[in-house]
């Protein structure tokens, strides 16, 4: 499936398409260069999931945790991005995160992916030359 965002006029309408698709899955890597919009597209569908606060990149905490409301199920956002080596990783207990059955959105997911569940939904962000967004899913 893909998703075009012609604009961040329409990362709202492509979050909740986005959305529709997700079906049963849980764990969602993805991958795109720097600056692709992953962290973007990532706080526009926990905003469309009803996430109250503000979403910001995991770059050095490595994991954000959310909820749509008090109560709801966990959200969690990953950015791998400044993992050296998978133990830090394992150290960081991935597999709590991911087969917790909570919702997991995880950028930079080549450096971890020996790690990833083998239901995980890659999702690839790609800047075409117009600006715009392709989303592939």
């Amino acid at each position: 499936m893909e998703i075009q965002i012609a604009s961040l006029h329409e990362i709202r309408a492509a979050a909740r398409t986005f959305i529709a698709a997700m079906g049963d899955h849980t764990v969602f890597a993805f991958y795109g260069k720097m600056g692709a919009g992953k962290t973007t597209f990532i706080q526009a569908v926990c905003q469309e999931l009803g996430v109250p606060e503000v979403i910001t990149s995991p770059t050095f905490a490595i994991v954000n945790e959310y909820r749509a409301e008090p109560g709801a199920e966990l959200i969690y956002h990953f950015d791998f991005y400044r993992i050296n080596k998978l133990e830090e990783v394992y150290d960081l207990g991935y597999e709590d995160y991911f087969f917790s059955g909570a919702l997991c959105f995880v950028e930079w997911p080549e450096l971890i992916e020996e790690l990833l569940p083998g239901d995980a939904v890659k999702v690839t962000i790609r800047q075409e030359s117009d600006h715009s967004r392709t989303l592939t899913l």
